[in-house]
């Protein structure tokens, strides 16, 4: 008798694991090939008449963070405005001034790309939108 018991213990538990194989597998095989594609960001038309940011666009796409925070450091803490490329060309580190005077429209350019790897940047918490106009 206490083999039939066995078996029929057997039996739950292995009807037990199949369930729990389901329900942790859900999420993944519900939403297989239903990602949404990645968003790619719309230019201005001053950016596309530049046709060339401060770095190729590849460097910019993954490293553009860093390269921000690094501005930020250099500027407050060393009182350095100017950032010169590797072709020598000149930049004022500015993301209202330099980055937003090209890429001004951010709901298509910073916001779609933002919103889909879902982070939140607390650059604008300090920065406006629109770049600042300059007076020459």
């Amino acid at each position: 008798m206490s083999n039939e018991k066995k078996m029929f213990d057997g039996g739950k538990v292995i009807a037990g694991l199949i369930v729990f194989v389901i329900l942790a597998t859900f999420p993944f095989w519900y939403n297989h090939g239903k990602a949404a594609p990645i968003p790619e960001p719309k230019l201005t038309e001053k950016a596309k008449t530049e046709k060339v940011c401060i770095l190729k666009k590849e460097l910019m796409k993954s490293e553009h963070m860093q390269i921000l925070n690094d501005w930020r450091n250099t500027v407050v803490r060393n009182t350095n405005r100017i950032y010169e490329t590797p072709e020598g060309k000149r930049y004022d580190m500015s993301l209202s001034n330099t980055c937003l005077d090209c890429h001004s429209n951010k709901a298509d350019f910073c916001d779609k790309c933002h919103n889909y790897v879902a982070v939140s940047p607390y650059c604008w918490d300090c920065h406006i939108e629109k770049p600042k106009e300059t007076k020459e």
